[in-house]
């Protein structure tokens, strides 16, 4: 929302401030000219005897002039630069706004899992189609090369660095750009199937040893504990994850039903390189989104930009709110009630009629570019696969969440939750926006459900958001 008066004011004390700052620069040169003229004449006068010793003086003058402020003013610290939020490649503006929340339709059930609720959202950066495939595999094929760099343990694949307090081992992708498997052979050995765990002989890399090792801080836990005498380690949680997708979730999940072609193909195949991406379980979705915040931060430092905000999950208000597309209260991302356009034709890849999968043009997942986007050029937000949230499943989540940015977490680990059942509670996250595989209340912008965290489907995707650093991508300072 924009406010002109308000513009205006902010405008015209901005055009004040700089009016002033140039006539205040002016007058600090006009001073240092006199000054200057005034060593001149003292040069002449003095002789060369002290030449040096002058023009060791007007150099510590030019610095001082150059490098400080009047001392009779609060000006601030110097050097920094105006910054704009720069836009990620493949994502849409999401600006602050409002919305209602919860269902759009009579809860017939009486449910009362959601409840109609006003909150107020923050602007962000989303990814406009859901993560592939292929998007994936940059993640997966960085991970292998990561791992196979640190079981050569040899220049120029890694390099270390020393500090005066700590030593540590980085990947030197300056150097050397990718690692070459066939010159370290017998290095990697460990890497692959065993001989007799291999088909057809077939020599590939075992998935089970691709693992992921990431840090994160709880800055819940952090809050909640003394601000000057906590002891940082505490709060700075170490997570390791396994991230090759689960490709046999394709039979898991349906019982008496042929799918192994998709188990075989569906990840590994370029035909399907721009289709989201399946069987990534929450722990997975995560440790693709600090991935991605690592990689994003290693080239704002090279580049000495200030960094920006991290990659996440979106929490399920922001990807309610989001979905909605700047409609109230709309039943479906496209905005009317119904699931077919004034054509007849639908508008999301869903289970429209029973046992009539292709009805809408897609039996399995479609390209997560297909059908129409919503207003905000958000694609897939109701259909094709559901999606990951970073929030906790509580069906009264409604009730007691706040009306400014609404976020419920639970860091559900078994030394948390010792007993079972608790910890099978605890664990759930909340997915929105339906799949394939899913009639029309499923894809309902209002609609909640949920996977456990440490489950894969073949009908559960996910994207990230990025919060954006400012009040509006609109305002020009």
């Amino acid at each position: 929302m924009n406010f002109p008066y308000c513009q205006q004011k902010t405008e015209q004390r901005q055009y004040r401030i700089k009016v002033y700052v140039i006539t205040l620069i002016l007058k600090i040169k006009l001073e240092f000219y006199k000054l200057l003229f005034i060593i001149v004449n003292s040069l002449k006068i003095a002789g060369m005897r002290n030449l040096s010793k002058l023009l060791v003086f007007i150099g510590l003058i030019s610095v001082a002039g150059c490098s400080i402020g009047p001392d009779w003013e609060l000006t601030g610290v110097e050097g920094r630069r105006p910054w704009f939020h720069p836009q990620p490649y493949g994502t849409v503006y999401i600006p602050t706004g409002t919305y209602h929340s919860g269902q759009s339709d009579q809860d017939i059930f009486n449910s009362y899992i959601a409840p109609n609720k006003q909150v107020s959202i923050h602007a962000m950066w989303m990814d406009d189609t859901e993560i592939t495939n292929n998007e994936y595999r940059q993640f997966v094929y960085y991970v292998i090369d990561s791992i196979a760099r640190f079981m050569v343990g040899e220049e120029p694949l890694i390099k270390e660095i020393e500090t005066v307090d700590e030593s540590y081992e980085v990947i030197d992708y300056d150097e050397y750009s990718s690692t070459d498997f066939k010159e370290f052979e017998e290095e990697l050995v460990d890497m692959y199937y065993r001989p007799e765990e291999r088909y057809n002989h077939k020599r590939q890399i075992d998935i089970r040893k691709v693992w992921y090792d990431y840090q994160w801080v709880d800055l819940k836990s952090a809050a909640s504990d003394n601000y000057w005498e906590s002891d940082r380690r505490n709060h700075i949680k170490k997570q390791k994850v396994r991230i090759y997708p689960d490709t046999l979730c394709w039979i898991r999940d349906f019982a008496f039903s042929y799918n192994d072609p998709m188990a075989r193909v569906y990840f590994y195949h370029p035909k399907y390189d721009d289709y989201p991406v399946v069987g990534v379980n929450w722990h997975q979705a995560n440790a693709f989104c600090d991935w991605r915040t690592r990689i994003m931060q290693i080239h704002w430092e090279r580049q000495g930009e200030p960094l920006t905000e991290e990659w996440r999950l979106p929490t399920e208000f922001e990807w309610e709110y989001a979905a909605r597309g700047d409609r109230d209260n709309n039943m479906y991302p496209w905005g009317g009630p119904y699931t077919r356009n004034s054509k007849g034709c639908f508008m999301a890849n869903f289970k429209p009629n029973r046992g009539n999968y292709m009805d809408d043009g897609g039996m399995y997942p479609v390209r997560a570019d297909r059908y129409f986007p919503n207003d905000y050029g958000l694609y897939n937000m109701a259909g094709n696969v559901a999606e990951w949230t970073i929030n906790a499943y509580a069906e009264h989540t409604m009730q007691f969440a706040h009306d400014l940015n609404p976020d419920y977490r639970v860091d559900a680990t078994q030394d948390k939750f010792p007993d079972p059942e608790d910890y099978l509670t605890q664990s759930r996250k909340v997915i929105r926006g339906g799949s394939w595989k899913d009639v029309a209340y499923f894809i309902q912008n209002g609609s909640r459900s949920y996977e456990y965290q440490d489950t894969s489907r073949s009908y559960v995707g996910f994207r990230c958001v990025q919060t954006y650093i400012g009040r509006s991508a609109l305002d020009k300072l």
